[in-house]
């Protein structure tokens, strides 16, 4: 027989990369392609024409490019174009106390040797011929923070003033956090040219301030020292040239400066270049601190130049039958909401009907539980055992301890009956046998209720259950807290949002769909035939302004903006807002608060609460109620208001005894004007478990006698460990009360009780000034 050779498995199976032919053949080229077609340019026949190509065509965007922006450009700034176009609105605010913006704005013209025309008040036109446009200036005095805020809503372009010696103080550092919040357009920041400064110290200096200006406007990129003259033509070419950026908020809208005020009997006469949108005297016009007024009719105010001939004024447009109304609220009807009190007869219910009462069954006719019990044994020896389903370690045996004691239980089955018990003696037994209970006398009680009351809590029980609220022991508890309701779930029970409403929603009104009845309302404005189109010089008559409004032009421009459709009315407006990070103060829900939106400036006292993630109504748009407005988080302010469309920022100053230096408390975004919305106060009732049983415990101090107990039994517990339960019984004279939870608590654990109400905010008031209110007074 043959010697047979052993041989190992090879380790290495090694396969040679087959040879590739530069010249394939059309099936093997087919073959490999699977299909596919290369698509192949028609100019480009070799390698180097396709790279030409390429860089023909970038070249031809980045041209088209730029023509768009070029084209851009021109149309936006065709507005201004000439000396005798609409001129730039120029803001410049001092932010410092030794500098004058009267001061800079002279410096600006001096560089051009323009001429400047002085109107009423602090409102300059300069006509920079060099640079073939004009500029409206308007000089904010210092420490004017309601005066900046309105002279930076019209500005397309806002003139910081810095000193060299001077820091900005904690009112500038205000203003500026307010601007950033409103809303800023293009930013030109300037050294006062009363600084004379050397060679050496200019560069530090300008660079300190540029850091500063910075942190508010990250855009800025160079600080012009008025007091060199190449910085002073370099800061007016910064205003006079190129296009101002873009306020968000005031897109479709439409506002004035007014160059010439007149009154006479109750009617106002306003002379402006009208800007922004198109503006239509169907639309209503706000005024700040003085409100919303109707135009009478607009005409043309051409300016006549001396040599040239001149132009009488044109009538424009007048306001029709069909303008908007000053209507603001709904006229509640008293008689459609009448309540009919029943009769005493109906009270009683049974008297007005002559159905003979139910009687009451009998005792143990109809048993709610079934005992098993030795035979033979009475009743009352059966109260005495323990039930296995009362045993709370009856169901957790091993299956082997089954099996053992499978015989012993299948002969006490054969001596066992079933008796009927009652559910509620039933539950004295429990008490009875769980609960050792002793009433104490009203001393004894009332030393242990103030020792309890004046324990310490810990930080993190009162950020976990911040709405803790301990039961008054002299009023009764379903008196103080009638209005309150319990909810099984708050996320998803149902809350009718038209229940209990208060009066004041009869005022309001609602909107069936708000997002569509926006759009309408910007598409009828777009669409309007009788407007005066922006940059066209009129005189604007408006009715039933009070007098006042036409001597404010002495501190102040006065400004005029235009309102869309609907923004009269008053309505539920819900605002996102964070807290400012500098303020410190304790902000408390119905705080009187200073909001400015847009034109308008109200006096209001909010209501906050839980910023539903997403932003989400949730199932039943039920919100948490915020007792406070905290650091570090989203809230909601909800306020009665005018209505706005548009996301436009908003901003809440809190009073102090200066005016004009109010406190930034927030800052944040309209959101929705939502009637619907059920912001619902939380306060949690909490009980101490006096003594305690496995699953039952006997609690104190959550109520202080049997009748509040019986009225707040169909309500939920809950523990601060995460059990539930309810309501047994109430026991003894001082509210003491038995409850039952799913598993067992500890004596250490906290009983809780959590209640619910709906609250609303306060009618809003049209903000004045402290001077304004004392002349409406002398008037």
């Amino acid at each position: 027989m043959p010697s047979t050779q052993h041989h190992h498995r090879a380790t290495l199976k090694q396969q040679n990369k087959s040879f590739k032919s530069r010249h394939s053949t059309k099936g093997a080229l087919k073959e490999a392609a699977k299909g596919k077609v290369p698509r192949k340019s028609p100019k480009a026949s070799n390698p180097s024409a396709s790279t030409a190509q390429t860089r023909l065509n970038r070249r031809n965007n980045a041209k088209q490019a730029q023509a768009i922006k070029r084209q851009s450009l021109v149309s936006s700034t065709r507005l201004f174009n000439g000396v005798d176009g609409a001129p730039r609105i120029v803001a410049v605010i001092p932010l410092t106390e030794d500098v004058d913006a009267r001061v800079a704005v002279a410096a600006l013209a001096e560089s051009v040797d323009a001429s400047m025309e002085g109107y009423d008040g602090r409102l300059w036109r300069l006509k920079a011929e060099r640079f073939k446009t004009s500029l409206q200036l308007i000089s904010v005095p210092y420490r004017q923070i309601y005066a900046a805020l309105d002279a930076c809503k019209v500005a397309d372009y806002v003139v910081f003033v810095l000193s060299s010696s001077v820091e900005v103080d904690p009112w500038g550092d205000t203003l500026l956090r307010t601007l950033q919040a409103q809303g800023l357009p293009s930013v030109v920041t300037v050294l006062a040219p009363t600084d004379s400064l050397d060679t050496k110290s200019r560069p530090p200096v300008l660079k300190s301030l540029l850091s500063f200006i910075q942190y508010f406007v990250p855009t800025q990129t160079r600080v012009f020292d008025l007091h060199v003259p190449a910085d002073r033509l370099n800061a007016l070419r910064a205003v006079a040239e190129g296009k101002p950026g873009d306020v968000r908020w005031r897109e479709g809208r439409a506002w004035l400066v007014g160059e010439e005020v007149e009154w006479e009997d109750g009617v106002l006469k306003v002379t402006g270049v009208s800007r922004g949108a198109a503006l239509s005297s169907k639309r209503l016009i706000h005024i700040p601190n003085y409100g919303d007024f109707q135009i009478a009719k607009i005409l043309s105010a051409p300016i006549n130049r001396p040599g040239k001939m001149e132009v009488e004024p044109a009538f424009l447009t007048e306001a029709g039958d069909d303008g908007d109304s000053l209507v603001s609220t709904n006229d509640p009807d008293d008689m459609a909401n009448e309540q009919t009190w029943p009769t005493e007869e109906e009270m009683q219910g049974t008297l007005a009907t002559n159905e003979p009462a139910i009687p009451d069954a009998k005792q143990g006719t109809t048993p709610k539980a079934v005992r098993r019990v030795p035979k033979g044994m009475s009743e009352y020896q059966a109260a005495w055992i323990v039930d296995e389903s009362d045993d709370e370690e009856g169901g957790s045996g091993s299956e082997a301890d089954d099996q053992d004691m499978g015989d012993d239980v299948v002969e006490e089955e054969e001596e066992m009956e079933e008796l009927p018990v009652d559910e509620d003696h039933e539950m004295e037994t429990d008490s009875r046998r769980s609960v050792a209970f002793q009433d104490l006398d009203n001393e004894e009680e009332a030393k242990q209720l103030q020792s309890w009351r004046n324990r310490k809590r810990e930080e993190e029980d009162d950020l976990m259950f911040p709405d803790e609220l301990d039961t008054p022991d002299d009023v009764p508890a379903r008196t103080r807290f009638q209005r309150y309701r319990g909810l099984r779930s708050f996320r998803t029970s149902p809350w009718d949002p038209f229940e209990n409403l208060p009066r004041d929603y009869a005022r309001i009104f609602q909107f069936e769909d708000y997002k569509r009845t926006e759009r309408n309302v910007r598409r009828r404005a777009e669409e309007e035939a009788s407007v005066v189109e922006p940059g066209t010089r009129v005189t604007v008559y408006l009715r039933g302004v009070p007098q006042a409004a036409a001597n404010t032009t002495a501190k102040s421009p006065l400004l005029l903006f235009a309102l869309l459709q609907h923004e009269h009315k008053v309505s539920v407006l819900n605002f996102t807002l964070q807290r400012n990070t500098e303020y410190d103060g304790s902000v408390r829900s119905k705080d009187p608060l200073v909001l400015c939106i847009g034109p308008r400036r109200l006096r209001v006292n909010p209501i906050y609460s839980q910023h539903t993630r997403g932003g989400g109504k949730g199932a039943n748009n039920v919100h948490k109620f915020e007792r406070y407005l905290r650091h570090g988080q989203t809230s909601v302010a909800t306020i009665y208001g005018p209505v706005v469309f548009g996301k436009q920022p908003s901003v809440w100053l809190r009073e102090t005894e200066d005016p004009q230096a109010p406190h930034l408390v927030a800052m944040g975004t309209f959101l929705n004007p939502d009637t619907t919305r059920v912001i619902a106060k939380r306060i949690i009732l909490t009980g101490h478990p006096f003594k305690v049983h496995k699953k039952t415990a006997t609690v104190r101090y959550m109520f202080f006698n049997a009748d509040d107990i019986a009225y707040f039994k169909p309500i939920q517990l809950h523990t601060k460990h995460g059990r539930t339960g309810h309501i047994r019984e109430s026991l003894g004279t001082h509210g003491y009360l038995k409850a039952h939870f799913d598993g067992p608590i500890n004596q250490m654990d906290t009983v809780c009780m959590s209640l619910y109400k709906r609250v609303f905010p306060k009618w809003p008031q049209l903000y004045k000034p402290a001077s304004q209110n004392a002349d409406a007074m002398e008037e």
